[in-house]
């Protein structure tokens, strides 16, 4: 998938529904908390669910990030850029 399909779908789910960045970060955390829980198989629907748990959680990640650049005017494109770029530095 495209990035711009990404952001089409996440428009056509979420149109109504956009966040700003205090609303973002809360729901980052949600998201991250999952994972962490899902780290330390703590809830036995955790364990249930098996690695497609944890892929679910990071694809999580990446289709709201998107979903959430749009929503506080950025193009996602943009921002990816500018992650490789600083992890490319920060790795040096």
């Amino acid at each position: 998938m495209e990035i711009s399909e990404l952001k089409s779908l996440a428009g056509e789910i979420w149109r109504d529904k956009s966040c700003d960045l205090p609303q973002v970060v809360v729901r980052l955390g949600k998201v991250i908390g999952d994972i962490c829980r899902y780290t330390r198989n703590a809830l036995p629907s955790d364990r249930d669910q098996g690695e497609a748990g944890l892929k679910k959680e990071l694809g999580n990640v990446i289709f709201s990030a998107i979903a959430w650049c749009v929503d506080l005017g950025y193009e996602p494109e943009d921002c990816i850029k500018l992650a490789f770029i600083a992890q490319k530095e920060y790795q040096k």
